[in-house]
């Protein structure tokens, strides 16, 4: 069985970003900004919300200080600093679920601090160190650092409906996210859940592990990817 997942929250102040009302009844999982990339205490709030009334549970989807770049660009940060920025992150939004009687699904990177973990060791470890402190499982890339570091404590695996893949099986992490076709996002989010494999921009198939699909709520046809990712994985999602 396969989650549907989706950053959400993303808003800031008056700022707007993202449809999170016509995502929400699509998904299984919300992965919620923590202030660091996007978000605020009242859009974290909401959030929560949002997500209690539609039945997702909700995960934290803590940042790179970053919020000029929207978390997409990379920094350098002591051990000991990342993993205090991820546990101040987590900890933020573990009080607006507690206020609604929720608990904490899971914490996943969001942006490049996704990346770094993906492939530096040092920075999946800062992570975990931060995971351990609330004790929910890690969500990213199988077959990277994050996983290995983080290994059989509970590792969600996710495929991307809506980014492209390097033949190595890395990820193209955009700036700004381009408008996906959602027939093709649906068709290769069903090859990654039942085949295990995805093609990469040059046509490569490469190997991938779906314990879940990801939409990105900032990418321009975000809801219509979610509906058609969310219609064709129908047999094989699991409840909320």
């Amino acid at each position: 069985m396969v989650a549907i997942n989706c950053d959400m929250g993303e808003a800031f102040s008056i700022y707007h970003c993202g449809d999170d009302e016509g995502l929400m009844p699509l998904i299984t999982l919300a992965n919620v900004a923590c202030g660091f990339h996007a978000s605020d205490p009242r859009v974290m709030r909401r959030t929560v919300a949002l997500a209690q009334e539609h039945g997702v549970r909700v995960g934290a989807h803590p940042s790179l200080p970053d919020r000029e770049g929207f978390g997409r660009r990379e920094m350098k940060l002591e051990r000991d600093e990342l993993t205090a920025a991820v546990i101040y992150q987590v900890g933020a939004l573990s009080g607006f679920l507690r206020e609604r009687g929720m608990q904490l699904s899971h914490i996943k990177p969001h942006g490049s601090l996704y990346g770094m973990a993906a492939r530096d060791e040092q920075v999946a470890e800062a992570i975990a160190d931060a995971a351990d402190v609330f004790g929910v499982p890690l969500m990213g890339m199988s077959g990277t650092a994050h996983e290995r570091v983080w290994g059989a404590r509970g590792f969600i695996a996710e495929y991307y409906a809506d980014l492209d893949y390097r033949p190595d099986g890395s990820l193209i992490i955009t700036r700004v996210h381009e408008a996906f076709d959602p027939a093709e996002s649906a068709r290769g989010a069903v090859r990654a859940v039942t085949e295990g494999v995805t093609a990469a921009v040059d046509g490569t198939e490469i190997p991938v592990r779906a314990d879940c699909v990801c939409v990105h709520s900032d990418t321009p046809n975000a809801v219509e990817v979610a509906k058609a990712v969310n219609e064709a994985l129908q047999p094989y999602l699991s409840a909320p």
